[in-house]
């Protein structure tokens, strides 16, 4: 296992969570240095969208620690998180799809009052993603589905954060749009905000990571510096095969 940062922007330690009576987790402990990205690697009903809806409130564990720069977040509402400095891309976009592209990226800023600071952002919004520009007005339902994981990203970016969880930001889209929204994940941590990722792409989430996690039916099996755990045959033979495990 890796040893935690000493002073981590996010750390989730012996957590235990539970559907009833079926656990999910079983004293999960990840921890996100400030800076960094992390990528949470796993198979299929392994517990990895149950993590991720523990970091913004939709689910309450059982026992265990989520902090965030050093406060709780337990029993915390998810627009509380959101304004602690935590945004969310989740799975599938969740755009409003009747809803302009401008409108949707503002909904990002609704823990905001700064209507100036606001429009100033939606400007360094379209600097970030410029295909947005020619976008604005249009529906968000008809972009495709790398614009349409642009628009998430850059809503998320209208919070301010200091850190963003993404869930499957690959999913679905076509080569080009793969290593695009990567490249972009790359320039946000560049600009101070940390990553924690759960992506079905092994391989490339590997490549972008600093440190990364691997769950097994709620349990952290393997973790350490992502480069290492390319190079790992446990992790080379479950996830970066002929078919990767997600």
């Amino acid at each position: 296992m890796t040893n935690p940062s000493p002073d981590p922007l996010l750390a989730l330690f012996n957590v235990n969570t539970f559907y009833g009576q079926a656990q999910v987790h079983f004293d999960l402990s990840i921890t996100v240095a400030r800076g960094h990205i992390v990528c949470l690697l796993g198979g299929n009903a392994s517990g990895k969208s149950t993590t991720m809806k523990i970091i913004l409130g939709l689910v309450k564990p059982r026992s265990g620690e989520v902090t965030f720069d050093g406060a709780s977040l337990i029993g915390l509402s998810t627009p509380q998180i959101v304004r602690r400095g935590i945004a969310s891309v989740p799975e599938a976009r969740r755009l409003f799809a009747d809803m302009s592209v401008r409108e949707n990226i503002l909904m990002g800023a609704f823990v905001r009052n700064d209507r100036e600071a606001v429009a100033l952002d939606l400007d360094r919004m379209l600097t970030l993603f410029p295909k947005l520009g020619q976008r604005l007005s249009q529906r968000a339902g008809s972009l495709s589905g790398g614009e349409q994981q642009m628009v998430a990203m850059a809503r998320a970016l209208m919070s301010r954060p200091r850190m963003i969880v993404m869930d499957e930001p690959t999913m679905g889209l076509s080569p080009l749009y793969v290593d695009r929204v990567l490249d972009l994940i790359r320039s946000i941590n560049q600009v101070g905000v940390s990553v924690f990722m759960v992506e079905q792409n092994a391989s490339l989430a590997l490549e972008i990571a600093h440190e990364a996690y691997v769950l097994q039916t709620g349990r952290i099996v393997l973790s350490g510096p992502a480069r290492a755990l390319k190079d790992d045959p446990r992790v080379r033979d479950a996830y970066l095969g002929g078919s990767e495990a997600a």
